[in-house]
């Protein structure tokens, strides 16, 4: 498998109830995680609902927000200041990104800085810049992953394709472009120091000590792998697929972002 990542969870992870794993690589060469629905949804839910909580709102604001929504509630009248989104495509997105953030950090050393749909000026419409970017900035060479990722109700050879094209061209321009956004919200936040080792990756990259891998990802019905493993292109040599197969994988995003209403 590709050095990229580490095994998937074992034993009593809820990951691992709920998602097989396959290992395998693409027609074209590419390493290639397979995920597939084991139907245990129930763990999948659980696992999932604090990490769309997290990546949307900090907990004292999400607790602030309650209160004042408590306050000021009307019967029957919903208020607007929800943190979540209610377009179907954007819970779609979100979800897929943020599912791609949090399997990667458990499954290499890299680490996420900040949580950028929080910053999301609105919060109906997807974020400019890399899905996903990590950082390990205590390996030799410092190390960055970029991540794109897509949710298809069905799957299809064009959004493969799109994934692929989409971490090319992130490969050409060298630098993330998101980069100085993550230094910034980081010395917005009084981390001096993380917002300098992030602000100093570029400085790395020019004197070769920066390593950059690429991960895509789609999350969508069963036949997920099988698109995946068809339409890769092999353009770039430190890339990874991973697909997640699911047998309503809508189902599931909208269960979660309705509970997610349900709590406020």
């Amino acid at each position: 498998m590709s050095n990229i990542i580490k095994n998937h969870p074992n034993e009593l992870d809820p990951l691992a109830i709920s998602l097989q794993s396959n290992d395998r690589v693409t027609i074209t060469g590419v390493p290639h995680r397979e995920l597939i629905d084991t139907n245990h949804s129930d763990i999948f839910l659980e696992y999932m609902l604090p990490l769309l909580r997290l990546h949307h709102i900090r907990p004292d604001s999400l607790e602030k927000l309650k209160a004042m929504i408590k306050s000021l509630k009307i019967p029957n009248t919903p208020l607007p200041l929800s943190p979540y989104p209610r377009n179907p495509d954007t819970k779609k997105g979100n979800f897929a990104e943020i599912f791609l953030a949090e399997y990667l950090k458990s499954t290499t050393d890299t680490k996420l800085p900040i949580y950028k749909l929080r910053y999301n000026p609105n919060k109906e419409q997807s974020m400019k810049g890399a899905d996903v970017l990590l950082f390990d900035l205590d390996s030799t060479p410092v190390r960055i992953i970029i991540g794109e990722a897509k949710f298809r109700k069905i799957p299809t050879k064009k959004t493969v394709i799109e994934i692929v094209e989409n971490l090319v061209r992130s490969n050409k321009i060298i630098i993330p472009l998101s980069l100085m956004f993550v230094a910034e919200r980081l010395f917005d936040e009084g981390n001096e120091e993380l917002g300098n080792k992030v602000l100093n990756c570029s400085i790395l990259f020019s004197s070769d000590r920066l390593e950059i891998n690429y991960v895509g990802f789609l999350m969508s019905n069963i036949n997920a792998n099988n698109y995946i493993n068809l339409h890769t292109t092999n353009e770039l040599h430190n890339l990874l697929m991973i697909s997640l197969g699911m047998n309503d994988p809508e189902l599931i995003i909208e269960q979660a972002f309705n509970q997610l209403e349900t709590e406020l």
